[in-house]
């Protein structure tokens, strides 16, 4: 379904640490659910989104197709329309 999705925003504190690096401490309800981040820029915005593991690559032909979803479609009929095929014996 369409999804309307929405933006909310907030003021966060910028701390300091001992070696000088920034710390970022996200306010409540902003947390993230993930042990790292992925920083981008945008012009003079910082975008911060939880990081997606790498997707883990197939061994086998056939452990690729067993994680493929089932295809769910109506296949037109080919034949629909078209005389019967001839018998063909294929030993005379």
């Amino acid at each position: 379904m369409n999804e309307i999705k929405t933006s909310r925003s907030t003021i966060a504190k910028i701390d300091r640490n001992a070696d000088g690096a920034q710390i970022l401490v996200l306010p409540e309800g902003f947390e993230l659910d993930a042990a790292e981040v992925d920083i981008a820029t945008d012009g003079d915005r910082l975008i911060i989104s939880p990081h997606a593991a790498a997707p883990q690559v197939p061994k086998s032909w056939s452990e690729f197709l067993d994680k493929l979803e089932p295809v769910d479609v109506d296949w037109p009929d080919v034949d629909e329309g078209l005389l019967p095929a001839d018998d063909v014996d294929l030993l005379k």
